[in-house]
């Protein structure tokens, strides 16, 4: 039996933030926005069978997908695929096919080892760095917007060491943004 990959996805800006000085100023995401992307999205609903958020992501994504306008690939994979928000107050998920786990990493490491598609983790930079610092991801996916954004939550964390990583994959899309794919180096 094959590992189960857990797997990072995130939109970053060259200065290196996943959203501005507010949660969810994210408006940077558009200047990425195309047929690339578009389609990046929608292979993790079929590569994908379960996501994992942060709290605060999670809430994002739970008051959003459910009534998004659109009546898309992406809209169906993120409303019925199995969904985990890892959280120490919050009780009721609030979204279908939900649960809350208080402590990700024992949950995680079960959850690998068991028969299934890859897990993956959008945004929730917070829990990322965690799951990273406890050898846990297998690829960190980042698509590097090409915008200087001045300031913001950074999407990586200030870390005790370095972590090294071997890039899989690059790609460009039409707007200039670049796709990345590296997975950490095991030591």
């Amino acid at each position: 039996m094959d590992i189960r990959k857990l797997v990072v996805w995130n939109l970053m800006t060259l200065d290196g933030y996943f959203e501005g000085t507010k949660p969810w100023d994210i408006d940077f995401h558009n200047l990425a926005w195309g047929p690339e992307l578009q389609h990046f999205a929608e292979q993790f609903g079929e590569e994908g069978d379960l996501l994992v958020f942060g709290r605060k992501t999670y809430e994002g994504m739970a008051s959003y997908w459910p009534t998004a306008e659109s009546e898309d690939t992406i809209k169906a994979y993120m409303n019925g695929i199995a969904k985990i928000a890892v959280s120490r107050t919050m009780t009721e998920p609030g979204w279908n096919n939900a649960r809350v786990v208080s402590d990700p990493i024992p949950e995680l490491t079960r959850l690998k080892q068991e028969d299934g598609k890859t897990i993956f983790i959008f945004g929730s930079a917070e829990l990322a760095d965690s799951l990273l610092k406890a050898g846990l991801i297998d690829e960190v996916r980042v698509c590097v917007v090409p915008v200087i954004l001045g300031g913001g939550n950074p999407l990586f964390k200030p870390a005790a060491g370095q972590v090294p990583l071997k890039l899989i994959e690059s790609s460009t899309t039409q707007g200039g943004a670049v796709i990345l794919r590296y997975e950490p180096v095991k030591a």
